[in-house]
């Protein structure tokens, strides 16, 4: 005889879950409510409709309830939200939202997928503000629709997270004029602060008013008023702070919550009920690198979860591996990707831990298309065992980090890096492919070989008169350096030795980090006992220093920026 499975929430998780338990019995009665118009809608494409690389708001929309009902057979009720569930009796009240209707279902399993809500602060003067969010079709259009009526001067974005960032790119590509206003000195804070630099300039090079460790203190009419005292006009504003897990249901339902009021799930994906499981945003999940439970508002985990509901509802056991967050954007140009912990966050823990930064190629030089990847990885000391990577640049960054995640899940190393088979051909990447650079480096850290500096702390030692040698050649020298270095080109290192004091620490640099670390090992081969390589070279050192130079006007540290 069937079972009877409801379903609330019909987006990634939600219709995940009720696809996947049709595969599994055709014999199940599946409904599955969702609150909005749309069900089975593409969540993470919707700000690319403010650019109309997405044409139309239905475009948006993968499936219709019609559609569900043909190929599945699972009712999809649309306009239909769950308003309680009574766990004595495993029924829910619905609530029609078309007709006002409310009525009861019963279950023998209930599965929530609620997602997450958008966070909307109670900022003095909200009322007066014209503001939008994006959680769905309905959002998007919204916005979509109020821009072609009112044809804004301005449009501001409040918050750098992923639907900031995507949005604040779409709406220029469309032609509008934004402002972007995070409150945290940097945006997308799951990068570093030295990659990240990258990707603020790539923001202002396109156009966007960036303004970072400045938050929003009230609105007038029109106008956005800031904590710092600035203030500008801006007839529209999309609030895209953040998300909170829409766990409203569940705890009205008396089920248990966990970290940052999420839903408390155990390794099966069931709640306190035993009746009842939860997936996707809403719910919490275990980070093995944490060893802690977070939230994480991403599709790829949700869907998984989804799938190992269904399945566990029909008696397959789940393997639970915990999630370690990877992720990927596009900002214009250029494209960012990370898995795992970033060193802050690694720092807040206390873990002894190092990294390797590289800047090599993506693919051959030779190929017309090759462009510099920036990579960090990140890995603990004194086992070596990787923790996590970042990679940012205008080629294939998903790739790297994606060999990573998957190293980071088997629990390898940085030495296991160097001997990983990577595919090679000049118009994908190269011999000694990005991850094995960064192996090569990470295990040079590891063993001794060498030690290094960030880029971040070159400012503070060029301002302390600390001997830093260049040792790029005299016409790179000549485009630009950091002021006060000393230089001598790696060509000419070991008949100018002398030249280089042995009587205080030594900080060597070339353009990317290669050159200088073999100036570096040439070096403590005859007797340099204090000498570090700067991570990442000038362009990490230029990178690092361009945004925070431009927007605040204090002096450079280079005559000239590698990438003017």
């Amino acid at each position: 005889m069937g079972k009877k499975y409801l379903v609330v929430g019909g987006v990634a998780g939600g219709a995940s879950a009720a696809a996947r338990l049709r595969r599994l019995s055709e014999e199940d009665q599946i409904v599955m409510f969702e609150k909005g118009p749309h069900v089975s809608f593409s969540n993470c494409c919707l700000p690319y409709y403010l650019s109309g690389i997405v044409a139309e708001a239905d475009d948006l929309v993968l499936m219709t309830p019609e559609k569900f009902n043909a190929q599945y057979n699972i009712d999809a009720r649309v306009n239909s939200e769950v308003i309680s569930i009574d766990r004595e009796e495993n029924e829910v009240e619905v609530k029609a939202l078309h007709t006002g209707e409310v009525y009861r279902e019963s279950y023998d399993k209930l599965i929530l997928s609620p997602g997450a809500r958008p966070i909307v602060p109670p900022i003095p003067g909200l009322e007066k503000a014209n503001t939008f969010t994006i959680r769905n079709v309905v959002d998007i259009d919204k916005l979509h629709r109020s821009i072609e009526s009112s044809e804004p001067s301005r449009i501001t974005i409040v918050g750098g997270g992923f639907i900031g960032i995507e949005a604040a790119e779409n709406l220029v590509e469309a032609g509008h004029t934004v402002t972007l206003v995070e409150a945290l000195p940097q945006v997308l804070s799951q990068f570093d602060a030295e990659m990240v630099q990258i990707l603020h300039k790539e923001l202002v090079d396109n156009g966007v008013d960036l303004i970072v460790g400045d938050r929003v203190a009230s609105f007038e009419t029109d106008e956005v008023i800031l904590a710092s005292g600035k203030r500008f006009a801006s007839e529209i504003v999309v609030l895209c702070i953040g998300v909170a897990p829409d766990s409203v249901l569940a705890r009205d339902a008396g089920l248990k919550l966990g970290k940052k009021g999420a839903i408390w799930v155990d390794h099966n994906y069931k709640t306190s009920d035993p009746d009842i499981y939860a997936v996707g945003d809403a719910i919490q999940v275990y980070n093995p690198l944490l060893r802690d439970y977070t939230t994480l508002a991403l599709a790829g985990p949700a869907q998984k979860q989804a799938r190992a509901v269904a399945g566990h509802i029909h008696g397959i056991p789940v393997n639970y591996p915990g999630y370690i967050g990877s992720s990927v954007v596009k900002v214009f140009n250029y494209n960012g990707a990370s898995t795992g912990l970033n060193e802050r966050t690694v720092k807040e823990m206390g873990v002894a831990y190092d990294y390797a930064y590289v800047i090599p190629k993506d693919k051959v030089g030779l190929m017309p298309d090759s462009e510099e990847l920036h990579f960090k990885l990140l890995f603990e000391r004194p086992t070596g065992r990787i923790i996590g990577a970042q990679a940012i640049g205008r080629g294939n960054v998903d790739k790297r980090i994606d060999v990573i995640a998957t190293a980071i899940r088997a629990k390898a190393s940085v030495d296991h890096l160097t001997d990983l088979e990577l595919c090679y051909a000049p118009p994908f990447g190269t011999a000694r492919d990005v991850v094995n650079m960064a192996g090569y480096v990470a295990s040079n850290l590891l063993h001794g070989a060498f030690a290094h500096v960030p880029a971040t702390d070159v400012r503070e030692l060029a301002k302390n008169g600390a001997c830093i040698l260049d040792v790029r050649e005299q016409e790179e020298w000549e485009a630009g350096h950091v002021r006060g270095a000393k230089h001598i080109p790696l060509s000419e290192l070991r008949a100018r030795m002398s030249e280089v004091p042995k009587d205080e620490p030594v900080y060597l640099h070339c353009r990317s980090g290669q050159r200088s670390y073999n100036a570096l090992l040439a070096l403590q081969h005859h007797g340099y006992g204090n000498v570090r390589n700067i991570s990442g070279g000038f362009v990490g050192i230029c990178f690092n220093e361009y945004f925070t130079d431009r927007t605040t006007g204090r002096e450079p540290i280079v005559s000239r920026y590698d990438f003017e």
